[in-house]
Protein backbone atom coordinates (compact mmCIF):
# COMPACT_ATOMS: atom_id res chain seq x y z
CA UNK A 1 0.00 0.00 0.00
CA UNK A 2 1.16 3.43 -0.83
CA UNK A 3 1.65 5.33 2.59
CA UNK A 4 -0.25 8.19 2.56
CA UNK A 5 1.42 11.48 4.19
CA UNK A 6 -0.49 13.66 4.03
CA UNK A 7 -2.30 12.31 6.71
CA UNK A 8 -0.04 13.23 9.06
CA UNK A 9 1.18 16.75 7.73
CA UNK A 10 -0.25 18.39 10.74
CA UNK A 11 1.52 16.86 13.65
CA UNK A 12 5.12 15.74 12.64
CA UNK A 13 5.72 13.79 15.56
CA UNK A 14 2.96 10.98 15.23
CA UNK A 15 3.80 10.66 11.15
CA UNK A 16 7.53 9.33 12.24
CA UNK A 17 4.67 6.74 14.97
CA UNK A 18 2.74 5.86 11.57
CA UNK A 19 5.28 5.59 9.21
CA UNK A 20 7.21 2.84 11.67
CA UNK A 21 4.12 0.64 12.06
CA UNK A 22 3.67 0.57 8.41
CA UNK A 23 7.08 -0.15 7.68
CA UNK A 24 7.96 -2.48 11.14
CA UNK A 25 4.90 -5.35 9.97
CA UNK A 26 4.18 -5.07 13.58
CA UNK A 27 2.91 -3.63 16.71
CA UNK A 28 4.88 -5.68 19.12
CA UNK A 29 7.72 -3.45 19.34
CA UNK A 30 5.09 -0.37 20.40
CA UNK A 31 3.46 0.20 23.15
CA UNK A 32 -0.22 0.19 23.40
CA UNK A 33 0.03 3.62 24.52
CA UNK A 34 1.62 4.84 21.51
CA UNK A 35 -0.66 3.41 18.66
CA UNK A 36 -3.86 4.55 21.66
CA UNK A 37 -2.29 8.18 20.92
CA UNK A 38 -1.61 7.77 17.52
CA UNK A 39 -5.66 6.94 16.69
CA UNK A 40 -6.40 9.86 19.14
CA UNK A 41 -4.11 12.41 17.30
CA UNK A 42 -5.10 11.38 14.02
CA UNK A 43 -8.77 11.99 14.79
CA UNK A 44 -8.31 15.23 16.37
CA UNK A 45 -5.85 16.97 13.73
CA UNK A 46 -7.56 15.42 10.83
CA UNK A 47 -10.80 13.41 10.69
CA UNK A 48 -12.39 12.45 8.30
CA UNK A 49 -16.42 12.47 9.70
CA UNK A 50 -17.60 15.58 7.69
CA UNK A 51 -16.20 14.29 4.37
CA UNK A 52 -17.72 11.27 4.58
CA UNK A 53 -21.30 12.59 6.10
CA UNK A 54 -21.72 15.28 3.29
CA UNK A 55 -20.88 12.51 1.03
CA UNK A 56 -23.47 9.92 2.40
CA UNK A 57 -26.25 12.18 3.95
CA UNK A 58 -26.41 14.63 1.47
CA UNK A 59 -25.10 13.37 -1.76
CA UNK A 60 -26.87 9.84 -1.25
CA UNK A 61 -29.64 10.15 1.03
CA UNK A 62 -32.09 8.12 2.50
CA UNK A 63 -31.41 4.00 2.74
CA UNK A 64 -34.25 2.27 2.42
CA UNK A 65 -34.14 -1.31 1.92
CA UNK A 66 -34.53 -2.82 -2.05
CA UNK A 67 -34.20 0.81 -2.91
CA UNK A 68 -31.14 2.56 -5.19
CA UNK A 69 -30.26 4.51 -2.60
CA UNK A 70 -29.41 1.52 -0.64
CA UNK A 71 -27.67 0.07 -3.49
CA UNK A 72 -25.36 3.24 -3.99
CA UNK A 73 -24.73 3.77 -0.76
CA UNK A 74 -23.19 0.09 -0.16
CA UNK A 75 -20.96 0.69 -3.67
CA UNK A 76 -19.53 4.04 -2.36
CA UNK A 77 -19.12 2.24 1.38
CA UNK A 78 -16.55 -0.57 -1.08
CA UNK A 79 -15.61 2.12 -2.68
CA UNK A 80 -14.25 4.19 0.14
CA UNK A 81 -12.69 1.41 1.95
CA UNK A 82 -10.67 0.36 -0.83
CA UNK A 83 -9.04 3.84 -1.42
CA UNK A 84 -7.77 3.35 2.02
CA UNK A 85 -6.52 0.04 1.09
CA UNK A 86 -8.76 -1.89 2.75
CA UNK A 87 -10.71 -4.55 1.38
CA UNK A 88 -14.28 -4.32 1.15
CA UNK A 89 -16.91 -6.55 -1.02
CA UNK A 90 -21.12 -6.46 -0.79
CA UNK A 91 -22.60 -9.94 -0.03
CA UNK A 92 -26.07 -10.97 -0.95
CA UNK A 93 -27.92 -11.33 1.63
CA UNK A 94 -31.76 -11.65 0.71
CA UNK A 95 -34.01 -9.95 -1.43
CA UNK A 96 -36.69 -7.01 -1.07
CA UNK A 97 -39.69 -5.31 -2.66
CA UNK A 98 -37.27 -2.60 -5.05
CA UNK A 99 -38.44 0.78 -5.22
CA UNK A 100 -38.02 4.18 -5.41
CA UNK A 101 -39.77 7.39 -3.59
CA UNK A 102 -40.37 10.72 -6.45
CA UNK A 103 -42.17 14.23 -5.91
CA UNK A 104 -44.71 14.78 -3.11
CA UNK A 105 -46.44 18.04 -3.98
CA UNK A 106 -49.46 17.90 -1.02
CA UNK A 107 -52.04 21.45 -1.76
CA UNK A 108 -54.57 22.68 0.11
CA UNK A 109 -56.88 24.49 -2.58
CA UNK A 110 -59.90 25.45 -0.69
CA UNK A 111 -60.91 27.37 2.13
CA UNK A 112 -57.59 28.97 0.77
CA UNK A 113 -54.49 27.65 -0.53
CA UNK A 114 -51.46 26.52 1.33
CA UNK A 115 -48.68 23.92 0.48
CA UNK A 116 -49.04 21.56 3.12
CA UNK A 117 -45.36 19.96 4.36
CA UNK A 118 -45.83 16.27 3.94
CA UNK A 119 -44.38 13.15 2.59
CA UNK A 120 -45.39 9.84 1.19
CA UNK A 121 -45.06 7.07 3.24
CA UNK A 122 -42.08 4.32 2.24
CA UNK A 123 -43.31 1.91 -0.77
CA UNK A 124 -46.58 4.65 -0.72
CA UNK A 125 -48.03 3.80 -4.41
CA UNK A 126 -46.85 6.13 -7.08
CA UNK A 127 -49.93 8.36 -9.17
CA UNK A 128 -48.08 8.31 -12.60
CA UNK A 129 -48.46 11.67 -13.76
CA UNK A 130 -52.32 12.65 -12.39
CA UNK A 131 -52.54 15.20 -9.84
CA UNK A 132 -55.95 14.13 -7.87
CA UNK A 133 -58.05 17.15 -6.67
CA UNK A 134 -60.37 16.08 -3.92
CA UNK A 135 -62.64 16.47 -0.82
CA UNK A 136 -61.07 15.72 2.60
CA UNK A 137 -63.18 13.79 5.45
CA UNK A 138 -62.33 12.75 8.56
CA UNK A 139 -63.38 9.27 10.22
CA UNK A 140 -66.46 9.11 11.85
CA UNK A 141 -67.47 7.93 14.96
CA UNK A 142 -69.29 5.30 14.37
CA UNK A 143 -71.33 2.69 17.36
CA UNK A 144 -69.62 -0.78 15.08
CA UNK A 145 -67.77 -2.56 12.12
CA UNK A 146 -72.00 -2.83 10.96
CA UNK A 147 -71.77 0.97 10.67
CA UNK A 148 -68.65 1.74 9.84
CA UNK A 149 -69.30 -0.96 6.85
CA UNK A 150 -72.37 0.99 5.80
CA UNK A 151 -70.79 4.42 5.91
CA UNK A 152 -67.59 2.63 3.51
CA UNK A 153 -69.17 3.94 0.57
CA UNK A 154 -69.16 7.65 0.86
CA UNK A 155 -64.67 7.66 0.85
CA UNK A 156 -65.16 7.06 -2.73
CA UNK A 157 -63.02 9.76 -3.95
CA UNK A 158 -62.13 11.62 -1.17
CA UNK A 159 -58.91 11.62 1.49
CA UNK A 160 -59.45 10.20 4.46
CA UNK A 161 -57.87 11.48 7.75
CA UNK A 162 -57.08 8.74 9.78
CA UNK A 163 -55.54 10.00 12.80
CA UNK A 164 -55.54 11.12 15.67
CA UNK A 165 -55.72 15.04 16.22
CA UNK A 166 -53.62 16.71 19.21
CA UNK A 167 -54.21 19.49 21.26
CA UNK A 168 -50.82 21.25 21.26
CA UNK A 169 -47.73 21.21 19.09
CA UNK A 170 -45.50 21.70 22.23
CA UNK A 171 -42.96 19.20 23.15
CA UNK A 172 -43.61 18.26 26.91
CA UNK A 173 -40.39 20.29 28.06
CA UNK A 174 -41.48 23.27 26.81
CA UNK A 175 -44.82 22.86 28.07
CA UNK A 176 -42.70 22.25 31.20
CA UNK A 177 -40.74 25.40 31.55
CA UNK A 178 -43.57 27.78 30.70
CA UNK A 179 -46.65 26.33 31.80
CA UNK A 180 -48.66 27.09 35.25
CA UNK A 181 -49.08 23.08 36.06
CA UNK A 182 -52.90 23.21 36.12
CA UNK A 183 -51.85 24.33 32.52
CA UNK A 184 -49.56 21.27 31.76
CA UNK A 185 -51.73 19.12 33.59
CA UNK A 186 -55.19 19.54 31.78
CA UNK A 187 -53.45 19.61 28.34
CA UNK A 188 -52.02 15.99 29.16
CA UNK A 189 -55.46 14.61 30.38
CA UNK A 190 -57.29 16.11 27.29
CA UNK A 191 -54.77 14.81 25.27
CA UNK A 192 -54.77 11.43 26.66
CA UNK A 193 -58.54 11.34 26.30
CA UNK A 194 -57.90 11.93 22.94
CA UNK A 195 -55.93 9.42 22.32
CA UNK A 196 -57.81 7.16 23.82
CA UNK A 197 -60.63 8.20 21.91
CA UNK A 198 -59.50 7.90 18.69
CA UNK A 199 -57.88 4.24 19.45
CA UNK A 200 -61.57 3.07 20.55
CA UNK A 201 -62.77 4.58 16.71
CA UNK A 202 -60.52 2.91 15.23
CA UNK A 203 -61.23 -0.54 16.96
CA UNK A 204 -64.85 -0.22 15.88
CA UNK A 205 -64.27 0.01 12.35
CA UNK A 206 -63.35 -3.68 12.87
CA UNK A 207 -59.78 -2.84 11.45
CA UNK A 208 -56.32 -2.06 12.85
CA UNK A 209 -54.07 1.01 12.13
CA UNK A 210 -52.22 -1.70 9.40
CA UNK A 211 -55.69 -2.98 7.69
CA UNK A 212 -57.95 0.00 7.97
CA UNK A 213 -56.44 2.20 4.74
CA UNK A 214 -56.79 -0.99 2.76
CA UNK A 215 -60.19 -1.31 3.38
CA UNK A 216 -60.73 2.22 2.75
CA UNK A 217 -58.61 2.03 -0.67
CA UNK A 218 -61.08 -0.93 -1.68
CA UNK A 219 -63.87 1.28 -0.92
CA UNK A 220 -62.62 4.04 -3.32
CA UNK A 221 -61.25 6.00 -1.47
CA UNK A 222 -58.51 8.41 -3.40
CA UNK A 223 -55.83 8.18 -0.80
CA UNK A 224 -54.79 7.88 3.10
CA UNK A 225 -53.69 11.00 5.55
CA UNK A 226 -51.91 10.00 8.53
CA UNK A 227 -50.04 12.04 11.09
CA UNK A 228 -47.89 10.01 13.51
CA UNK A 229 -46.56 12.93 15.38
CA UNK A 230 -43.33 12.37 17.36
CA UNK A 231 -43.74 14.89 19.92
CA UNK A 232 -40.99 17.52 19.13
CA UNK A 233 -41.55 20.64 17.60
CA UNK A 234 -42.33 20.10 13.44
CA UNK A 235 -41.33 16.56 13.89
CA UNK A 236 -43.46 13.04 12.80
CA UNK A 237 -42.14 9.62 12.35
CA UNK A 238 -42.32 8.22 8.85
CA UNK A 239 -42.67 4.57 8.04
CA UNK A 240 -44.97 2.39 5.52
CA UNK A 241 -47.99 2.68 3.55
CA UNK A 242 -50.11 -0.36 3.45
CA UNK A 243 -52.36 1.06 0.24
CA UNK A 244 -51.39 -0.99 -2.94
CA UNK A 245 -53.32 1.27 -5.48
CA UNK A 246 -53.50 4.80 -3.82
CA UNK A 247 -50.96 7.15 -2.31
CA UNK A 248 -50.63 7.14 1.84
CA UNK A 249 -49.17 10.30 3.02
CA UNK A 250 -48.19 11.84 6.09
CA UNK A 251 -49.03 15.42 6.71
CA UNK A 252 -47.40 17.31 9.31
CA UNK A 253 -48.96 17.71 12.61
CA UNK A 254 -49.55 21.35 12.07
CA UNK A 255 -51.17 21.06 8.60
CA UNK A 256 -53.18 17.88 9.62
CA UNK A 257 -54.87 19.49 12.89
CA UNK A 258 -55.72 23.09 10.31
CA UNK A 259 -57.93 20.32 8.27
CA UNK A 260 -59.10 18.50 11.15
CA UNK A 261 -60.31 21.30 12.53
CA UNK A 262 -61.48 22.90 9.46
CA UNK A 263 -63.96 19.04 9.08
CA UNK A 264 -64.57 20.07 12.56
CA UNK A 265 -66.21 23.31 12.71
CA UNK A 266 -67.94 22.58 9.34
CA UNK A 267 -65.90 23.35 6.49
CA UNK A 268 -64.64 20.89 3.70
CA UNK A 269 -61.06 21.29 2.24
CA UNK A 270 -60.07 20.31 -0.63
CA UNK A 271 -56.48 19.30 -1.29
CA UNK A 272 -54.41 18.54 -4.71
CA UNK A 273 -52.22 15.67 -4.29
CA UNK A 274 -49.37 14.28 -6.92
CA UNK A 275 -46.91 11.68 -5.82
CA UNK A 276 -44.66 9.79 -8.15
CA UNK A 277 -42.92 6.98 -7.40
CA UNK A 278 -41.74 3.43 -9.15
CA UNK A 279 -42.11 -0.01 -8.53
CA UNK A 280 -39.05 -2.00 -9.37
CA UNK A 281 -39.50 -5.57 -9.36
CA UNK A 282 -37.36 -8.00 -6.55
CA UNK A 283 -34.05 -6.57 -5.93
CA UNK A 284 -31.13 -7.84 -4.30
CA UNK A 285 -29.93 -7.03 -0.78
CA UNK A 286 -26.38 -6.69 0.48
CA UNK A 287 -24.92 -6.47 3.15
CA UNK A 288 -21.01 -4.77 2.85
CA UNK A 289 -18.38 -6.01 4.84
CA UNK A 290 -14.73 -4.77 5.21
CA UNK A 291 -11.76 -6.79 6.37
CA UNK A 292 -8.52 -5.58 7.75
CA UNK A 293 -6.52 -9.27 7.56
CA UNK A 294 -4.76 -10.37 10.76
CA UNK A 295 -1.62 -11.34 10.97
CA UNK A 296 -1.06 -14.16 13.78
CA UNK A 297 -4.53 -15.41 14.37
CA UNK A 298 -5.82 -14.65 11.13
CA UNK A 299 -9.33 -17.08 12.26
CA UNK A 300 -10.16 -15.22 14.80
CA UNK A 301 -12.21 -12.19 13.82
CA UNK A 302 -12.70 -8.86 16.12
CA UNK A 303 -16.04 -7.01 14.75
CA UNK A 304 -17.73 -3.19 14.21
CA UNK A 305 -20.92 -2.96 13.39
CA UNK A 306 -23.63 -0.38 12.65
CA UNK A 307 -26.54 -1.11 10.42
CA UNK A 308 -26.70 0.45 6.99
CA UNK A 309 -30.22 1.05 6.27
CA UNK A 310 -32.74 3.71 7.21
CA UNK A 311 -36.21 4.73 6.88
CA UNK A 312 -36.34 7.50 4.13
CA UNK A 313 -38.39 10.49 5.83
CA UNK A 314 -35.09 12.06 6.33
CA UNK A 315 -31.34 10.59 5.30
CA UNK A 316 -30.59 8.80 8.03
CA UNK A 317 -28.43 10.40 9.62
CA UNK A 318 -28.57 9.56 13.35
CA UNK A 319 -30.68 6.50 11.85
CA UNK A 320 -27.88 5.01 11.72
CA UNK A 321 -25.60 7.24 9.34
CA UNK A 322 -23.61 7.96 12.61
CA UNK A 323 -23.20 4.89 13.38
CA UNK A 324 -21.73 3.66 9.99
CA UNK A 325 -19.22 6.61 9.92
CA UNK A 326 -18.37 5.85 13.64
CA UNK A 327 -17.01 2.28 12.14
CA UNK A 328 -15.98 3.27 8.98
CA UNK A 329 -13.56 5.93 10.31
CA UNK A 330 -12.65 3.91 13.45
CA UNK A 331 -11.86 1.23 9.90
CA UNK A 332 -9.43 4.20 8.69
CA UNK A 333 -7.53 5.07 12.08
CA UNK A 334 -6.99 1.03 12.43
CA UNK A 335 -5.89 0.41 8.85
CA UNK A 336 -3.43 3.77 9.35
CA UNK A 337 -1.97 2.98 12.29
CA UNK A 338 -2.56 -0.85 12.97
CA UNK A 339 -2.28 -2.15 9.78
CA UNK A 340 -1.01 -5.50 10.50
CA UNK A 341 -3.72 -6.33 13.37
CA UNK A 342 -2.87 -9.97 15.35
CA UNK A 343 -6.67 -11.11 14.87
CA UNK A 344 -8.70 -10.08 11.39
CA UNK A 345 -11.00 -6.97 11.96
CA UNK A 346 -14.08 -7.40 10.22
CA UNK A 347 -16.68 -4.19 10.06
CA UNK A 348 -20.26 -5.46 9.22
CA UNK A 349 -22.56 -2.36 7.36
CA UNK A 350 -25.81 -4.20 7.83
CA UNK A 351 -28.84 -4.05 5.49
CA UNK A 352 -32.65 -4.14 6.12
CA UNK A 353 -32.01 -3.57 10.35
CA UNK A 354 -35.51 -1.42 10.37
CA UNK A 355 -37.12 -4.65 8.89
CA UNK A 356 -36.05 -6.85 11.91
CA UNK A 357 -32.44 -6.94 12.03
CA UNK A 358 -32.56 -8.83 9.11
CA UNK A 359 -28.90 -8.57 7.54
CA UNK A 360 -27.49 -9.10 10.44
CA UNK A 361 -29.15 -12.63 11.07
CA UNK A 362 -28.48 -13.51 8.00
CA UNK A 363 -24.72 -12.99 8.58
CA UNK A 364 -24.99 -15.14 12.17
CA UNK A 365 -26.83 -17.76 9.57
CA UNK A 366 -24.15 -17.81 6.78
CA UNK A 367 -20.99 -17.36 8.82
CA UNK A 368 -20.72 -19.66 11.74
CA UNK A 369 -16.92 -19.89 11.15
CA UNK A 370 -16.52 -16.29 12.20
CA UNK A 371 -19.24 -16.29 14.68
CA UNK A 372 -17.69 -19.18 16.36
CA UNK A 373 -14.20 -17.70 16.63
CA UNK A 374 -15.61 -13.90 17.27
CA UNK A 375 -13.92 -12.44 20.05
CA UNK A 376 -15.66 -9.12 20.56
CA UNK A 377 -17.71 -7.25 18.13
CA UNK A 378 -18.81 -3.64 18.53
CA UNK A 379 -22.27 -2.13 17.69
CA UNK A 380 -23.33 1.76 17.73
CA UNK A 381 -26.82 2.79 16.82
CA UNK A 382 -29.15 5.17 19.21
CA UNK A 383 -27.98 8.29 17.75
CA UNK A 384 -25.23 10.96 17.12
CA UNK A 385 -24.38 11.13 21.25
CA UNK A 386 -21.09 10.69 22.80
CA UNK A 387 -20.68 6.49 24.02
CA UNK A 388 -21.49 6.45 27.76
CA UNK A 389 -23.00 2.74 28.31
CA UNK A 390 -21.26 -0.25 28.14
CA UNK A 391 -22.88 -3.57 29.51
CA UNK A 392 -21.59 -7.01 29.53
CA UNK A 393 -24.84 -8.42 27.31
CA UNK A 394 -25.07 -11.34 30.26
CA UNK A 395 -21.20 -12.96 30.20
CA UNK A 396 -20.01 -13.64 33.07
CA UNK A 397 -16.55 -13.29 32.62
CA UNK A 398 -17.28 -9.80 30.62
CA UNK A 399 -16.31 -6.87 32.75
CA UNK A 400 -12.61 -8.79 32.97
CA UNK A 401 -12.10 -8.01 29.09
CA UNK A 402 -14.18 -5.24 28.73
CA UNK A 403 -13.21 -3.37 31.68
CA UNK A 404 -9.35 -4.46 30.28
CA UNK A 405 -9.76 -2.91 26.67
CA UNK A 406 -11.55 0.37 28.04
CA UNK A 407 -8.82 0.83 30.10
CA UNK A 408 -6.47 2.02 27.71
CA UNK A 409 -8.86 5.36 26.10
CA UNK A 410 -8.51 8.04 27.69
CA UNK A 411 -9.70 9.42 30.50
CA UNK A 412 -11.51 12.11 28.79
CA UNK A 413 -13.24 8.92 27.05
CA UNK A 414 -13.07 6.30 29.27
CA UNK A 415 -14.50 8.37 32.57
CA UNK A 416 -17.59 9.07 31.10
CA UNK A 417 -18.57 5.20 29.71
CA UNK A 418 -21.00 3.67 32.83
CA UNK A 419 -20.40 -0.15 32.19
CA UNK A 420 -22.95 -2.34 33.54
CA UNK A 421 -21.50 -6.29 34.66
CA UNK A 422 -22.70 -9.19 34.02
CA UNK A 423 -26.09 -6.94 32.42
CA UNK A 424 -28.52 -8.51 30.61
CA UNK A 425 -28.58 -9.63 26.87
CA UNK A 426 -29.97 -7.75 24.18
CA UNK A 427 -32.98 -9.09 23.00
CA UNK A 428 -33.83 -7.42 19.24
CA UNK A 429 -32.58 -3.77 19.51
CA UNK A 430 -30.11 -3.51 17.11
CA UNK A 431 -27.49 -5.65 15.25
CA UNK A 432 -25.41 -6.89 17.81
CA UNK A 433 -28.10 -9.23 19.19
CA UNK A 434 -28.00 -10.65 16.53
CA UNK A 435 -25.16 -12.16 17.66
CA UNK A 436 -25.93 -12.56 21.49
CA UNK A 437 -28.50 -14.39 20.52
CA UNK A 438 -26.18 -17.29 19.25
CA UNK A 439 -23.85 -16.89 22.41
CA UNK A 440 -21.24 -14.67 20.16
CA UNK A 441 -19.58 -11.66 22.39
CA UNK A 442 -21.62 -8.68 20.78
CA UNK A 443 -22.04 -5.28 22.93
CA UNK A 444 -23.86 -2.23 21.94
CA UNK A 445 -22.27 1.22 22.92
CA UNK A 446 -24.51 3.17 24.06
CA UNK A 447 -24.74 6.93 23.50
CA UNK A 448 -26.33 9.68 25.06
CA UNK A 449 -29.68 10.96 23.97
CA UNK A 450 -29.36 14.39 22.04
CA UNK A 451 -33.71 13.88 21.72
CA UNK A 452 -33.21 11.20 19.56
CA UNK A 453 -36.12 9.30 20.26
CA UNK A 454 -38.21 12.53 19.96
CA UNK A 455 -36.38 14.07 17.22
CA UNK A 456 -34.44 11.89 15.07
CA UNK A 457 -34.98 8.06 15.48
CA UNK A 458 -37.51 7.48 12.28
CA UNK A 459 -38.15 10.99 11.44
CA UNK A 460 -38.59 13.44 8.69
CA UNK A 461 -35.93 15.17 10.75
CA UNK A 462 -33.17 13.10 10.63
CA UNK A 463 -30.42 14.79 8.90
CA UNK A 464 -27.50 16.08 8.43
CA UNK A 465 -27.54 19.54 10.62
CA UNK A 466 -28.14 16.78 13.45
CA UNK A 467 -25.17 15.22 13.88
CA UNK A 468 -22.43 15.95 16.72
CA UNK A 469 -18.99 15.75 15.39
CA UNK A 470 -16.53 16.41 18.58
CA UNK A 471 -19.18 13.34 19.90
CA UNK A 472 -18.63 11.19 16.74
CA UNK A 473 -15.32 11.71 16.55
CA UNK A 474 -14.98 10.52 20.57
CA UNK A 475 -16.69 7.48 19.20
CA UNK A 476 -14.58 6.95 16.33
CA UNK A 477 -11.81 6.87 18.75
CA UNK A 478 -13.29 4.55 21.52
CA UNK A 479 -14.39 1.61 19.27
CA UNK A 480 -10.99 1.86 17.29
CA UNK A 481 -9.17 1.42 20.72
CA UNK A 482 -11.58 -1.13 22.01
CA UNK A 483 -10.95 -3.41 18.43
CA UNK A 484 -6.95 -2.66 18.33
CA UNK A 485 -6.87 -3.95 22.39
CA UNK A 486 -9.36 -6.85 21.72
CA UNK A 487 -7.19 -7.43 18.85
CA UNK A 488 -4.06 -7.63 20.48
CA UNK A 489 -5.12 -9.43 23.77
CA UNK A 490 -3.44 -12.84 24.47
CA UNK A 491 -6.65 -14.48 26.18
CA UNK A 492 -10.12 -15.41 24.10
CA UNK A 493 -12.74 -13.27 25.33
CA UNK A 494 -15.06 -15.51 27.40
CA UNK A 495 -18.70 -16.75 26.41
CA UNK A 496 -19.53 -18.17 29.57
CA UNK A 497 -23.06 -17.08 30.90
CA UNK A 498 -23.84 -15.47 33.72
CA UNK A 499 -26.34 -17.93 36.32
CA UNK A 500 -29.74 -16.83 36.26
CA UNK A 501 -30.09 -14.71 33.44
CA UNK A 502 -32.70 -15.53 30.76
CA UNK A 503 -30.95 -15.66 27.16
CA UNK A 504 -32.96 -14.95 23.95
CA UNK A 505 -33.99 -17.32 21.04
CA UNK A 506 -32.32 -16.82 17.78
CA UNK A 507 -34.88 -15.40 15.39
CA UNK A 508 -34.21 -16.12 11.13
CA UNK A 509 -33.22 -13.88 8.68
CA UNK A 510 -36.47 -12.67 6.20
CA UNK A 511 -34.68 -13.35 3.17
CA UNK A 512 -36.87 -12.12 1.05
CA UNK A 513 -39.16 -9.04 2.25
CA UNK A 514 -42.03 -6.64 1.25
CA UNK A 515 -43.58 -8.49 -0.89
CA UNK A 516 -47.21 -10.33 -0.99
CA UNK A 517 -46.34 -13.88 -0.15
Amino acid sequence: MKTNFTLFRNYKPFAALAVGLMLSGSVNAQSSKSVVDAMVAEETNNSQLKTLAHELFDGIGPRLVGTPGMKQANDWAVAKYQSWGISAKNEKWGEWRGWERGISHIDMVSPRVKSLEGTQLAWSPGMGNKTVTAEVILLPDLADSAAYAAWMPKVKGKFVLVSTNQPTGRPDDNWKEFALKESFDKMKAERTAMTDAWKKRISKTGHTAKTLPVALEKAGAAGIITNLWSAGFGVDKIFQAYTKAIPTVDVALEDYTLLYRLIEGGTVPKLAIHCESKELGVVPTFNTIAEIKGSEKPDEYVMLSAHFDSWDGGTGATDNGTGTLTMMEAMRLLKTFYPHPKRTILVGHWGSEEEGLNGSRAFVEDHPEIVKNLQALFNQDNGTGRVINLSGQGYADAKNYLTRWLAAAPDSIKNRVKTVFPGAPGGGGSDFASFVAVGAPGFSLGSLNWSYFNYTWHTNRDTYDKIIFDDLSNNAMLAAIMVYMASEDPERASTVKAEGVKWPVPTKAIRRGGLDQ
